[in-house]
């Protein structure tokens, strides 16, 4: 059995055999390399995303010295800058205060709307493929659906979108354990110029509002929900990270497991309304956001085990989602599955606020594969991005006929 090695390739390939590990030796444990506590099972991750004695971040309560924390290097300040303002690193007053304004973007009602566009792109994306007999499907498919949409709704004109994938690739590797050097650079880089296009994006909203969400805060803003052109900039780098990051990762990650179970692809070939269930079984059995980490603001305890103040505690979603106190046989891929309690999209506060459009889009790019590439078939065995944290493939290259 693979132990659990965020770092090593054979863990990487497969976390699940070391989580069922983790499972078996207690409800926490102390992982020595990154100075966190492990939370394996689903009812104590379920728990603790809605504690308030823990947060995303402390900085509301305490200083860096305060919390017996290093406050991060001066280099890296761009990042931090535009991470800190986003509301998945804000705890309430904040985070309530910017969470209501963008969750005007995300009611029902308006993700309803957008339904036509993302299941049109969506065909016009999968029909490429077939005319070209193939490709990649995380280029191909995968990922201009999602960054197509957020951008979209952002305002982000079409002649800009070609550096907002990369960006927010270099961004999201500073969400890995103990990221390099290298990674910061890559990510203060990008925290830079990601920065820069938006402030002369909201500059021109500005003087021409659209019909947009960066539009929208801007107006919101001059109405007396205050939100400083910080927080905007980073709300909206943290929606196209967020808004894509997951949806990317469990298409192919989905797809991948789908070839790796033919039964099951079979039974969903000869029955498309499998798939709302298929989206979400896909996304429980290969999570695509593995961990999800809590700073500890008062003490707490963990079965016997005082975690103190200043500590960090790492939620294992993947594990939690192959818990078999809550999923019956977890480790078998059910697309017929019906009580799916899985947390890839989170819980409390922070639960993700654009779940109800990542299951849109994940559901019109799923049908359009099953009804205009119906002998989809691999075509090489795909390679894993060596990141533990967000959890996706390098590329899947299929075959796509009609």
């Amino acid at each position: 059995m693979t132990a659990f090695d965020p770092w090593d390739p054979a863990f990487l390939a497969d976390p699940y055999p070391a989580y069922a590990e983790l499972r078996a030796k207690g409800r926490v444990q102390y992982f020595e390399p990154t100075d966190q506590w492990l939370v394996p099972h689903h009812a104590d991750v379920s728990a603790l995303l809605r504690d308030r004695r823990l947060g995303r971040t402390y900085q509301h309560r305490f200083t860096h010295e305060d919390f017996g924390r290093t406050a991060p290097p001066a280099e890296h300040e761009p990042f931090h800058t535009l991470n800190d303002h986003g509301m998945l690193d804000l705890e309430p007053p904040d985070h309530t205060r910017i969470r209501r304004l963008v969750s005007k973007a995300f009611t029902p009602r308006t993700v309803e709307q957008l339904k036509p566009y993302v299941t049109g792109l969506a065909g016009e994306l999968v029909e490429r493929l077939v005319a070209a007999g193939g490709g990649d499907l995380l280029t191909d498919v995968a990922e201009p659906l999602p960054v197509a949409v957020i951008a979209e709704m952002l305002g982000i004109p079409e002649e800009d979108r070609a550096p907002l994938r990369p960006w927010s690739a270099d961004i999201c590797g500073m969400y890995e354990l103990n990221p390099t050097e290298d990674v910061a650079e890559r990510a203060v880089r990008a925290s830079v110029e990601f920065s820069d296009y938006l402030r002369e994006l909201i500059a021109e909203r500005r003087k021409q509002p659209g019909d947009d969400l960066i539009s929208g805060l801007i107006a919101a803003h001059d109405e007396g929900d205050r939100l400083t052109e910080q927080e905007m900039i980073s709300t909206a780098v943290l929606l196209l990270n967020a808004g894509h990051e997951a949806t990317v990762n469990s298409t192919v990650n989905g797809w991948y497991a789908l070839f790796r179970n033919p039964e099951q692809l079979a039974a969903l070939r000869a029955d498309h309304s499998l798939v709302p269930r298929a989206v979400e079984e896909l996304m429980r059995y290969d999570t695509p956001l593995q961990l999800f980490e809590r700073w500890v603001l008062d003490d707490i305890e963990i079965d016997g085990t005082t975690i103190p103040r200043g500590a960090e505690i790492a939620l294992l979603f993947g594990s939690a989602n192959h818990d078999p106190e809550v999923f019956r046989d977890p480790e078998r891929l059910d697309l017929a599955r019906a009580d799916n309690p899985h947390i890839s999209f989170s819980a409390g506060i922070h639960y993700c606020i654009g779940a109800p459009l990542a299951r849109i889009e994940l559901a019109a790019s799923m049908t359009a594969l099953l009804e205009k590439a119906p002998t989809l078939a691999l075509a090489a065995e795909p390679e894993r991005k060596p990141n533990f944290v967000i959890r996706g493939l390098e590329g899947l290259r299929v075959h796509a006929r009609p």
